[in-house]
């Protein structure tokens, strides 16, 4: 038998092999109604990110069109879903680090039950030893983590952050003093435009986003 008649009788063999996969990966998708009905239905806790907070973060990956995106926080990963949604469409990837190895275990399951596990990647570990290993560019960021350390958080890949990017800190009012070295230095840089908002009432609380104008 002729090489050429193997490598053919080889990829025979394989076709039933990726016909699987292709329906298995199928089989973990779902529409945008079952996708919103599974939010809806999250079981959150106050660790989690609010439903109108969450929307304005898919809101603002897909109006940016970023494609490679980190987030500092997972827990059990609403907030990852929301914005995986917006990356999918925009073809892109989101990147999510979160310290608890449980809730980084609830996370990966959640994205799996929505088809999201190709699009978001949740890595177990401490974001200040595991952002600086990240390979970029990056253009969006959102950080909900140790209030303390979003200083730390932003220096760590800063160099790595594109001209355009979103950057998008949580609970920035009620710990605004935590945070303060965070928020002073970027309102105070010239190479952001800062503003701090609220998209929902439900922890009396507000996000602030800066973009990185050069």
């Amino acid at each position: 038998m002729t090489r050429i008649a193997l490598a053919i009788l080889g990829l025979a063999a394989m076709l039933p092999l990726v016909a699987a996969a292709v329906a298995a990966d199928k089989g973990n998708t779902m529409s945008y109604a079952e996708r919103e009905q599974f939010l809806k239905a999250f079981n959150r806790t106050g660790m989690d990110t609010t439903p109108g907070d969450a929307m304005l973060l898919r809101i603002l990956v897909a109006a940016s069109g970023a494609k490679s995106g980190l987030e500092v926080g997972s827990y059990k990963g609403f907030g990852a879903i929301n914005m995986g949604v917006a990356f999918e469409r925009n073809g892109g990837r989101l990147q999510t680090v979160e310290i608890n190895p449980e809730t980084a275990d609830a996370c990966r399951a959640n994205l799996a039950k929505v088809g999201l596990q190709n699009v978001v990647t949740c890595i177990t570990g401490d974001a200040l030893k595991v952002l600086p290993t990240l390979e970029g560019p990056f253009d969006f960021m959102f950080i909900d983590a140790k209030k303390s350390d979003y200083f730390r958080y932003l220096k760590a890949v800063e160099p790595r952050l594109k001209v355009g990017a979103l950057i998008v800190a949580d609970n920035s009012i009620r710990s605004a003093n935590a945070m303060r070295d965070f928020l002073d230095y970027l309102e105070k840089s010239p190479d952001y435009e800062v503003q701090t908002i609220r998209a929902s009432m439900d922890k009396k609380d507000g996000m602030t986003v800066a973009y990185k104008i050069r």
